[in-house]
């Protein structure tokens, strides 16, 4: 056998010391040695010469492209609502400007599996030709940015982000039609938006978009090309002005929370005076027709307020203005700002009132800042802010929200960082939840949409008001497990589910139900992130009759809405979805949301007490008879006559409970105490009503 030679330690020891001092002279390897032997493995060293040859501008549509999530379009039914949401807000914006009452038709059907097509029309003005590529294929373009009053868009992103999302997920263009009058063509565009340059790039007509003339030929041409438009309105009148847009996308339909079927329904609370057509997935048709034939008022465009200016917006202005002196700069360029308080501003910098805007320093500047700070200035006006009004609300909540109670408050104007804004609160108590009225066939087809993995969660996230609590009643007396998957529940099974949800009685369980408007727009995700939320959590609502648990909702069958008017809401994220916490926001919503809350314990104390009476007079009719015969064979009377005495003895003693109010709360027979204005009573058998036709529009 070969004798192996032995390799000393020191001798690989002084090898590799060599391959590491060789490779440390010409920086290219890391200077390590392999145990089998390998070649060290080199490095590539960045230089200031390639780092820079790899940067370059970033488009704000290529941005957003890769971080949809941020406009909400995280999740594929999510992106069918916001899309819808977008759209609608536009439509409603344009109509209001315009000075026309909204007729808005939203259309969605299915082309493929995970893939729908939406179309939304409207019968505003109509856009002009020029400008229909540049609002539907460029991302921050629109007349809102720079305008101080209420809106309901504000960034330019909205409805071009969803045609740029259609585009990513199917490849398809958005489709815009837009007709500005009966006599004058009507302009279709196929658009998608270049993201790289954050341009429009228009398919169709050779690049400039088709110009389908008017009358008939106009008709023809639209129904041979299978152009979508609506021609006719309720009225039966023709639209003969208008915009429609069609965007196909990846999505998810589905009923409950958070679904197009519920964003339009809240559409309808806060926006009585428009008229919604609705053709869902399913091809079932829901109406909502306008309570009110009167525009909210337009808001008025105000300039920003002095507080509002932060210290390099300032220096930014003085930098633009065109004003030579000071003085004329502030009451120029500022609201509630007159000659008087320019004066008293300039002298508490340090500044005369006719310095000149362009030697204006930094110094300067800083002191200008610090002085309005100091300064006492007005509030800015609020015409530049349009609420809904505590009748519309009422209203609103009646046709929609079953219920037997309602109360509506409205905050005086307030203003946070400059800018004005105003607190709704709208409350309903009553009518039941409408797991207790849906149909046996809606509920089949609610369990065959779920994606919930549970019964338990199924029943929490698709009925509004229901909790734990009573999810879990539910499935007790339905005899099912609670974590059943709803997918898989057999015919006898779906029948006993449905047979628990209308005999489980679920008021004790039922939680208190939360819509939030921002600008009279629903907002339908990120609810924990919100002041709304927040503050409704925060409020003591055991004072006013309801049970609740700290730091949760309160319990029992009441929904509430808030809405906050302003010319700036404080949106978390650019997807517009929870409004921040300021400490005015949040006072604010405090304030209103005790006003309803005040109403509320005293209807709930007034039904305890007529209730109260009412058992108490049973209890008397229960013994008057014997009483009466009793009495009558002792003192030799009528019996009949008694009887009759003592019973106008308990009616006069137990009055409360014939206690009649009308749609104000106020007594109908009797002076007591009302519940003074922005409230709505009706029937309880009126609200059962209401709540079994509400029951198939929001399941």
């Amino acid at each position: 056998m070969p004798k192996i030679k032995k390799v000393k330690r020191s001798a690989i020891t002084r090898t590799k010391k060599k391959v590491r001092r060789a490779a440390s002279s010409n920086g290219q390897t890391d200077g390590r040695v392999g145990t089998n032997g390998a070649a060290p493995t080199k490095r590539r060293r960045a230089t200031a010469k390639s780092m820079a040859a790899d940067q370059r501008d970033i488009s704000v549509s290529e941005f957003f492209a890769k971080n949809r999530h941020l406009l909400g379009y995280d999740n594929p039914r999510k992106a069918l609502l916001t899309t819808i949401k977008e759209a609608v807000d536009n439509s409603l914006d344009a109509c209001e400007e315009a000075g026309i009452l909204p007729e808005i038709w939203v259309h969605v059907e299915q082309t493929g599996p995970a893939r729908y097509k939406v179309g939304i029309q409207d019968n505003g003005p109509g856009i002009l030709k020029k400008q229909i590529p540049l609002i539907f294929g460029k991302l921050l373009y629109g007349s809102k940015f720079h305008k101080l009053r209420m809106s309901r868009g504000q960034q330019g992103i909205g409805i071009s982000a969803a045609g740029m999302y259609g585009v990513l997920t199917t490849g398809k263009p958005v489709k815009i039609l837009s007709k500005i009058s009966r006599r004058k063509p009507t302009h279709y565009y196929e658009i998608q938006i270049d993201t790289q340059r954050n341009l429009p790039q228009i398919l169709n007509g050779k690049g400039q978009g088709v110009d389908i003339p008017p009358g008939e030929a106009g008709r023809k041409y639209i129904e041979k090309h299978g152009i979508e438009w609506t021609e006719v309105n309720a009225q039966g009148e023709d639209v003969v002005h208008g915009t429609r847009v069609t965007i196909e996308l990846e999505a998810k339909y589905q009923r409950g929370r958070g679904s197009v079927d519920e964003y339009l329904e809240q559409t309808a609370i806060a926006n009585p005076h428009v008229t919604l057509h609705y053709l869902d997935a399913d091809a079932n048709a829901h109406t909502y027709e306008r309570s009110t034939d009167h525009l909210p008022p337009e808001p008025k465009e105000i300039k920003p307020h002095p507080y509002g200016v932060e210290l390099g917006r300032l220096q930014a202005m003085l930098k633009d203005t065109d004003a030579p002196t000071l003085s004329q700069f502030l009451t120029g360029s500022f609201s509630r700002v007159s000659s008087a308080v320019a004066r008293r501003i300039c002298a508490a910098a340090g500044l005369t009132t006719r310095a000149n805007t362009t030697r204006i320093g930094h110094q300067e500047s800083d002191a200008l800042y610090k002085a309005i700070q100091e300064t006492k200035i007005s509030n800015p006006t609020t015409d530049c802010i349009s609420p809904i009004g505590e009748e519309l609300i009422l209203r609103g909540l009646h046709q929609v929200v079953p219920g037997e109670f309602y109360v509506a408050a409205t905050r005086p104007p307030n203003v946070y960082r400059g800018n004005p804004f105003q607190i709704e609160v709208g409350l309903a108590y009553g009518g039941g939840s409408t797991a207790q009225r849906v149909s046996l066939e809606v509920l089949r087809e609610l369990l065959g949409e779920t994606d919930a993995r549970t019964l338990r969660q199924f029943l929490i996230h698709t009925f509004n008001g229901v909790g734990n609590d009573a999810a879990e009643k539910i499935v007790k007396e339905a005899g099912t497990r609670s974590r059943q998957s709803p997918g898989k529940l057999k015919p006898r099974e779906i029948e006993k589910l449905h047979a628990a949800m209308r005999s489980v009685n679920l008021d004790d369980g039922q939680t208190m139900s939360v819509m939030r408007y921002a600008n009279r727009v629903p907002l339908q995700f990120q609810h924990s992130g919100c002041a709304i939320t927040q503050a409704v959590m925060g409020t003591n609502w055991r004072s006013y009759g309801l049970s609740q648990s700290r730091g949760s909702l309160p319990s029992g069958p009441v929904t509430v809405m808030v809405h906050m008017a302003s010319v700036w809401v404080p949106f978390t994220s650019e997807s517009k979805e929870a409004i921040a916490s300021y400490p005015e926001i949040q006072k604010e919503l405090r304030l209103a949301l005790q006003a309803v809350g005040r109403k509320l314990g005293m209807y709930l104390r007034r039904r305890l007490r007529v209730k109260k009476e009412g058992d108490r007079r049973a209890t008397f009719l229960r013994y008057l008879g014997e009483v009466a015969s009793a009495v009558s064979k002792i003192n030799e009377t009528d019996r009949e006559e008694l009887y009759g005495q003592l019973l106008k003895v308990a009616k006069k003693q137990t009055a409360e409970a014939d206690v009649k109010l009308d749609d104000r709360g106020r007594p109908v027979d009797e002076e007591q105490q009302d519940f003074g204005r922005g409230v709505l009573i009706v029937d309880p058998e009126d609200a059962d009503e209401k709540l079994l036709a509400a029951t198939r529009a929001s399941p």
